[in-house]
């Protein structure tokens, strides 16, 4: 198996040499980290340029470090319904098992199943990335009873009279509504 070496400059990547290999160590850690890329989905993200708070807890344990604890941060995007745009906090829990190379578990699991421990490092991103990415709506809104567009016009509802309406008559009736008048077309 070759590993690819961690960028150990990334502010994901983590150095766990204060734990030693000694099951039981722990290390709690709480860092702030900015994005490079937006993380999260196409209509609601943590920005690039933003910020992911880590609240974290690192323990040793026989096959790896067990790493738990949050990620939050500010999701900017657009109201599925409206298209305006939003900010919401997010927040995320982390739970993984980063694993030991040559323990039971890195020998007994794919390369994929499972981050492993390169060194003494431990990239946080791709956990980070995959709890964001859950946390977050899939159809962001602005408010619960958001109205959306009117399907017509394309404007918000919220901002239209109470009762907007558009008349749509079908080309076919034409000769209908000019024989008996506008008003009983409706």
């Amino acid at each position: 198996m070759t590993a690819t070496r961690r960028d150990h400059a990334s502010p994901w990547v983590l150095d766990t040499r204060k734990l030693g290999r000694r099951p039981g160590a722990a290390q709690r850690l709480q860092v702030t980290v900015p994005t490079t890329e937006p993380i999260g989905l196409d209509m609601i993200a943590v920005p690039a340029g933003g910020e992911v708070d880590l609240n974290l807890q690192l323990e040793s344990v026989t096959e790896g470090i067990w790493v738990s604890g949050t990620a939050s941060g500010q999701a900017e995007g657009q109201c599925s319904r409206c298209l305006t745009d939003l900010s919401q906090p997010v927040r995320a829990a982390l739970r993984d098992l980063y694993v030991y190379p040559g323990s039971t578990t890195d020998q007994t699991t794919h390369d994929d199943e499972l981050p492993r421990v390169d060194g003494d490092l431990i990239d946080l991103l791709p956990l980070v990335r995959d709890e964001i990415v859950l946390a977050l709506p899939l159809a962001p809104v602005c408010r619960p009873d958001c109205q959306g567009l009117c399907p017509e016009c394309g404007e918000r509802l919220d901002d239209l009279e109470p009762g907007h309406r558009h008349e749509i008559l079908d080309a076919r009736w034409a000769d209908l509504r000019d024989r008996f008048g506008a008003a009983e077309a409706n």
